[in-house]
């Protein structure tokens, strides 16, 4: 039985933890190797809280893979395989940055985490700690795949790719959210269709929808939207309305990128929990209902975090049983495409983040990085051709390709001046001097978490 080692960066997260996790051990597929899982996190108590759990799984799922735990990456990284990372450091502190700052300076960003001004400095935290981990893989596993869940994600890949030697796909779960919406719309089972998107990351559009026979639906899904909104928010169907493409049914994550969206929708991240609202004495968590003091049933994204690692904890010392919450498996890729290059399978998953090469959206540049399906065999992961986006849809991407190019080079550079530039591109930033002054501000308040700009 050939060996298959799989490192995963970042596991002590109780979202992404768990669910990797549980894709790995329910695996039938992987269980055809000597399975072995490396697991990964600087936080030791997170690190060891979610190898109990994964103690756990491993028995509840029958699984013989065995699995090892260490905080120090490059024990675990020679002779990799596979390397799944999904990494941030104190993400819901420097998210409340991100978000505010920008505010503070009347730039009238919704959100704070893929596009827009607070984005800019969410990447470069993002490769600042990405790329040391590539430059270890180089050394250590270069012939490894990287499954890239950190966000940015099209930032990210980016940087990776032109940056490091290593070859990487990024994944998120938005395109199966956009999925779901066609197959709702449709009326039909999701897994009986094949819906094409393309664009960038958080930003995708369907370009065509076939059934399993072939039979093109393109036309019945624009036919139903045309004479309804079909459930969707009002800022998704605007976009539908305007451009004739449905957009990945997300506003908090499209508005990233539309220069209009702020008085279409305001902002999201503080109707969401992050910022001093957390931080209440009056916000309780009762029953898995998470509010804000005087907003009541609104999410807090940072008391879900904590009360779900609270859960894990008590399921990693037995305290409590495994249920559904922490056994069910994801929709996430990363399984099926390790699977299905190690057993030379022929699969098409609903989409990946890899480079353009070859015009897999024809009008972006090649040396993007775009969300497209992707086929996988034991050759690798391609992208799948879709053709051109609407040309309006096209201008905006190929804007924030241009920002994501900026932004790279500020980091590989660390160089203050390019990252000014990439954040005068941004549509919302609207003045170069409260833009200097916001840098200057975000730098302080940020520092020990970026790259020293020069």
């Amino acid at each position: 039985m050939r060996k298959l080692k799989i490192v995963v960066i970042g596991v002590g997260s109780a979202s992404f933890g768990r669910g990797i996790l549980a894709d790995l051990l329910a695996s039938s597929e992987l269980r055809e190797f000597n399975l072995e899982i490396h697991l990964v996190d600087i936080a030791e108590d997170a690190l060891d809280r979610m190898t109990r759990l994964a103690h756990r799984l491993k028995e509840h799922f029958g699984s013989p893979a065995s699995i090892h735990a260490t905080a120090d990456r490059r024990a675990a990284l020679p002779g990799a395989d596979y390397v799944i990372a999904a990494v941030a450091q104190d993400r819901w502190l420097m998210w409340e940055k991100d978000f505010y700052i920008p505010l503070t300076f009347g730039f009238r960003h919704v959100y704070g985490e893929n596009g827009g001004p607070g984005a800019a400095f969410h990447t470069l935290r993002s490769l600042h700690l990405m790329i040391p981990i590539c430059r270890d893989m180089e050394e250590l596993c270069p012939d490894a795949l990287l499954l890239n869940f950190t966000n940015p994600e099209s930032r990210v890949c980016l940087a990776v790719h032109k940056l490091t030697r290593i070859r990487a796909v990024g994944l998120c779960h938005g395109p199966v959210s956009t999925w779901e919406a066609v197959s709702r719309i449709l009326g039909r089972p999701r897994d009986e269709l094949l819906v094409s998107v393309g664009g960038i990351n958080h930003f995708h559009w369907v370009l065509n929808v076939h059934d399993q026979a072939g039979n093109d639906l393109t036309a019945e899904l624009h036919r139903r939207l045309d004479a309804s909104d079909c459930g969707l928010d009002p800022f998704t169907y605007a976009l539908y309305r305007l451009y004739g493409a449905l957009p990945f049914p997300s506003p908090s994550h499209t508005a990233e990128y539309v220069p209009f969206a702020y008085d279409m929708t305001g902002t999201f991240l503080h109707q969401w929990g992050v910022g001093r609202v957390v931080l209440s004495p009056y916000t309780t968590v009762e029953d898995r209902v998470f509010a804000m003091d005087g907003k009541k049933g609104t999410p807090s994204y940072q008391l879900r975090a904590g009360e779900r690692a609270k859960r894990i904890e008590q399921v990693a010392e037995g305290r409590a049983p495994l249920t559904e919450e922490m056994t069910a498996t994801t929709h996430e890729v990363a399984v099926p495409i390790i699977a299905g290059i190690e057993l030379n399978q022929s699969r098409r998953e609903i989409s990946a983040n890899v480079p353009n090469t070859g015009g897999l959206v024809s009008n972006l540049p090649e040396d993007a990085i775009v969300e497209v399906p992707i086929v996988i065999d034991g050759s690798g992961v391609r992208g799948v051709k879709v053709g051109p986006l609407p040309a309006a849809v096209a201008a905006l991407c190929q804007r924030q390709i241009a920002i994501q190019e900026l932004l790279v080079q500020a980091y590989q550079e660390r160089s203050r001046k390019l990252l000014l530039q990439a954040l005068t591109l941004e549509p919302v930033v609207d003045s170069l001097k409260r833009a200097e002054e916001m840098v200057d501000v975000m730098l302080r308040a940020q520092a020990g978490y970026l790259p020293e700009l020069r």
